[in-house]
């Protein structure tokens, strides 16, 4: 259950900092209620997720989802290429999530 209420974060997150962009530095009325709405919505389900997990391990999962989720966005809706070492980079952040789900004693089964 904290991992799927963890990953609801990431997407709220990740709806938040799309609309971010969109929103043109909050000079549009939509997207910028987006952001406001999303974020907030993404902090309380975090907040709600540390109940049961460590808030290191809960922290890089969001953060590091979030920034591999809104590279893939940013690249598919904005335009927004990637070289080399940023893929590379991208890859090690899946890379440590993965390691952290999958062998950690301190992230909750």
């Amino acid at each position: 259950m904290p991992y799927l209420i963890l990953f609801f974060a990431v997407v709220a997150e990740t709806i938040g900092t799309t609309a971010l962009q969109a929103s043109q530095q909050f000079s549009r009325l939509w997207p910028s209620l987006t952001v406001v709405i999303a974020y907030g919505v993404s902090f309380f389900l975090l907040g709600w997720a540390l109940k049961y997990m460590a808030v290191g391990v809960a922290y890089a999962i969001w953060s590091g989802l979030g920034i591999v989720l809104i590279a893939a966005i940013g690249y598919a809706l904005f335009g927004q290429k990637l070289d080399l070492p940023a893929m590379l980079g991208l890859a090690m952040i899946l890379g440590g999530i993965l390691i952290i789900h999958l062998f950690s004693s301190s992230a909750q089964h």
